[in-house]
């Protein structure tokens, strides 16, 4: 796939939306493809994560054990990011992620990730900002569902 292609498909990505073309240009060449068989394992929940998926093709499942058993959580397609706080800061993996069809990825390093911040401090400020928000949007889901569960 050409470079202008993994561009294309990162513009649609939203946390990098704020991106300028010539940092998502940057991102797409520092970025790696890779592919996967359908059924095969791209990261095991509780792994170490260092890195983000974007999809370019196919379909990723994510699962989470639960009791033994894997418990399908969602299904991803072309654009979608998976573990992308990962890209910010070191953790574990909270799900297992696998091929449901064949795909392919943009594998993205948190240590590209982190130069790009560090040459343009600016999208790190609207990165900031734009996480920030979301995090208050999730309060807010949660706030309107947590009625259901209180005794």
């Amino acid at each position: 796939m050409a470079l202008e292609d993994d561009i294309r498909i990162l513009s649609g990505v939203g946390l990098f939306s704020e991106l300028t073309e010539e940092q998502l240009r940057l991102l797409a060449f520092g970025a790696e493809q890779v592919r996967f068989q359908a059924g095969r394992e791209i990261f095991a929940e509780g792994a170490a994560a260092d890195c983000a998926y974007v999809v370019v093709s196919g379909r990723v499942v994510l699962y989470r054990d639960g009791g033994g058993a894997a418990v399908a959580l969602s299904r991803l397609g072309e654009g979608a990011i998976i573990g992308e706080l990962a890209l910010i800061a070191p953790g574990k993996r909270l799900t297992y992620a696998a091929a449901e069809t064949d795909v392919t990825l943009i594998r993205l390093s948190r240590s590209l990730f982190r130069r790009i911040l560090e040459e343009y401090p600016e999208v790190a400020a609207r990165l900031h900002a734009r996480m920030v928000h979301d995090l208050e949007d999730f309060l807010k889901q949660i706030e309107s569902v947590a009625p259901r569960f209180s005794d």
